[in-house]
């Protein structure tokens, strides 16, 4: 009788630092799937692929197994915004700091790391639906990594207080 029930076992909650990596995965995949769609319907030049320019040989990373694969690349990547994100910002539970991430973020790849992206061209010759679009992204992706961190962060602090 040493067993226990599956329905009575107690399940171990996650980590937060799980659900940071969880988190920035998800977003990661996801605003990148959104991106990739913004692309396809040209909304904007460069797609998730851009991320493979740097590190890819080949004319595959230009075709649709580019995007797929650039898509996991930035969902991975994602999980190291995520945790940058965890550090400096989540006390902030507002949208503003979220809006901020995104933007820096956005400002971080298109302005500083551009000469990295061959693909990519300066910022001041990007086409004006380039820039909308892919800031948007940026910015909703900021807010949805700023906002789930932040609100993990606060049921943390609350259960652990109660």
């Amino acid at each position: 009788m040493s067993e226990q029930l599956e329905q009575s076992r107690n399940e171990e909650p996650m980590s937060f630092n799980a659900k940071v990596a969880t988190i920035g995965f998800v977003g990661g995949v996801f605003w990148s799937l959104i991106g990739y769609l913004a692309f396809f319907f040209n909304f904007m030049r460069v797609g998730p692929a851009l991320v493979l320019m740097p590190w890819a040989l080949g004319d595959w990373k230009n075709g649709y197994i580019g995007q797929i694969v650039g898509i996991f690349v930035l969902g991975l990547l994602s999980i190291l915004a995520a945790f940058l994100y965890k550090i400096v910002l989540r006390k902030f539970d507002n949208i503003w700091a979220g809006m901020f991430f995104g933007g820096a973020l956005w400002f971080l790849v298109f302005y500083f790391l551009n000469p990295l992206f061959h693909g990519l061209k300066p910022l001041t010759q990007l086409d004006i639906n380039t820039i909308i679009t892919s800031l948007s992204l940026y910015i909703l992706y900021g807010v949805f990594i700023g906002y789930s961190i932040s609100y993990e962060f606060v049921e943390m602090n609350q259960k652990s207080a109660t």
